[in-house]
C-alpha cells in the first residue's frame, strides 16, 4: 500500500462549514466512477481513397508504375513491333526518331488528301524493361475483369477466379472493403500467374521475344501505310527500300545509319496475334491499308458467291437437259409405236 501523504489546505478552506477533506486517492477514484467509457466506434469507412485503391506491390516505386504503364500500352495498342538494341547512343536515338517521325509525317500527309485517318502522331518508339513487360503481358492475357451494369467490377465467372478464391487472394485486413480489380491488385496478381501456367491460344504466346534489351514501336491503329513506312526506316529490305541519299540525305548521316544497323526486328503483335518478321513485312505490304484489305475480301466473298451460284445453276441445267432428252425419247418411242401400228392394220 504506498504510504498517504497530507496535504494542507488553505486557511480560508478550513472550517466555516464546508466540504471535509477528501485525499487524493479517494477523489480519483470517485471521479474515475463517475465519468462513462465513451462507445467504441466502428468506422466503416474503406481503408483506401477510391482514387488510390491497394496495390500488390507499393505504388510509389517505380517499377509499379512502369508495370500500369506497359499494361495500358498493350491494351491500347493494336499494332507493336518489337525491337532487339545493342547500345545504342543518345545521339543515335535522336536521329532514328527524326527520320522516323518525318517518314510518318509524309504518309500522313497523303493520306489527309484522300481524307482518310491521319495517326502518325500516336507512333511512339520508346525502350522498355523486358521483365516488367513479361510481367504486365501475363495480367493484360489471364487477367480481364467483368464490368457488371451498375459500373462496378466483378470477377471473371470461371472457377480460378470466383469469389471463393478472391476472398482467399485477398489481405486480412481488406476482408471488410471491396474486392480491387484494377491491373496491380493482388487477385490480379494471383489470378494472372495462376492462368498462365495454362495452354495458351497457338499464334498469342510472345514470350520468346522478350528476351535481351527491347525497344517498342507502338500504333494506335493497325495501319499498313504506316507500317510500311516505319520499316523503311528501322529495317530497311528489298520490299521496303530506305530513302535514297538524294530525296533525304539526313537518313545517311552516321549516327543514323550506326543506330539503324544495332536495332534488329525481332516481330510483331497484331491484333494480339504474334507474327515474325516475314509475317510483318505481309502487313506492312498491303495495298491500299486496311480498305484495300477489306476490298480484297469483298472481292474473295464476291468471287466465291458467283462460283456457288455457277454450281448451283450447272446442277440444276444437267437436270434440266436429262429431263429434256428423256422426253424426247418418250416421244420418239410413241411416235414409232404409232407408225408400227399403223402398218399393222393395213
Amino acid at each position: 500500500m504506498p504510504p498517504r501523504l497530507r496535504i494542507r489546505l488553505p486557511s480560508s478552506q478550513v472550517g466555516g462549514g464546508r466540504a471535509p477533506y477528501v485525499c487524493i486517492q479517494c477523489r480519483h477514484a470517485s471521479l474515475a466512477s463517475t465519468i462513462t467509457p465513451a462507445p467504441t466506434i466502428h468506422p466503416t469507412i474503406a481503408h483506401y481513397p477510391p482514387n488510390q485503391p491497394p496495390s500488390h506491390k507499393p505504388p510509389g516505386y517505380r517499377k509499379s508504375q512502369l508495370h500500369r504503364q506497359y499494361q495500358s500500352l498493350l491494351r491500347s495498342s493494336p499494332l507493336i513491333l518489337i525491337f532487339q538494341h545493342n547500345n545504342l547512343k543518345a545521339m543515335e536515338w535522336t536521329g532514328i526518331r527524326r527520320e522516323l517521325s518525318n517518314a510518318l509525317r509524309k504518309v500522313d500527309v497523303e493520306l489527309a488528301k484522300d481524307g482518310k485517318e491521319v495517326v502518325g502522331a500516336g507512333v511512339k518508339l520508346q525502350i522498355i524493361q523486358t521483365g516488367i513487360l513479361a510481367s504486365a503481358l501475363k495480367v493484360v492475357e489471364f487477367w480481364e475483369p467483368k464490368y457488371e451494369a451498375d459500373g462496378q467490377a466483378a470477377h471473371p465467372a470461371s472457377p480460378a477466379t470466383d469469389a471463393s478464391t478472391a476472398v482467399q487472394d485477398a489481405r486480412p485486413d481488406d476482408a471488410a472493403e471491396p474486392i480491387y480489380t484494377h491491373g496491380l491488385s493482388r487477385l490480379a496478381w494471383s489470378t494472372a500467374s495462376r492462368n498462365a501456367k495454362t495452354t495458351r491460344p497457338p499464334g498469342s504466346d510472345l514470350t520468346p521475344l522478350l528476351s535481351g534489351p527491347l525497344a517498342l514501336l507502338t500504333f494506335p491503329t493497325t495501319s499498313p501505310q504506316h507500317l510500311a513506312a516505319a520499316l523503311s526506316i528501322l529495317a530497311p529490305t528489298k520490299e521496303f527500300p530506305a530513302p535514297k541519299r538524294k530525296v533525304n540525305a539526313a537518313y545517311h548521316e552516321k549516327p543514323v545509319q550506326d543506330g539503324v544497323a544495332k536495332l534488329m526486328l525481332l516481330g510483331a503483335r497484331v491484333e494480339g496475334r504474334v507474327m515474325d518478321m516475314a509475317g510483318t513485312r505481309w502487313v506492312g505490304g498491303i495495298k491500299g491499308g486496311m480498305e484495300g484489305l477489306r476490298a480484297q475480301l469483298v472481292g474473295m466473298l464476291s468471287g466465291v458467291g458467283a462460283q456457288v451460284t455457277s454450281v448451283l445453276e450447272t446442277a440444276g441445267r444437267t437436270l434440266w437437259v436429262t429431263v429434256e432428252g428423256r422426253r424426247g425419247m418418250l416421244e420418239e418411242e410413241e411416235k414409232d409405236k404409232g407408225k408400227s401400228g399403223e402398218q399393222k392394220v393395213e
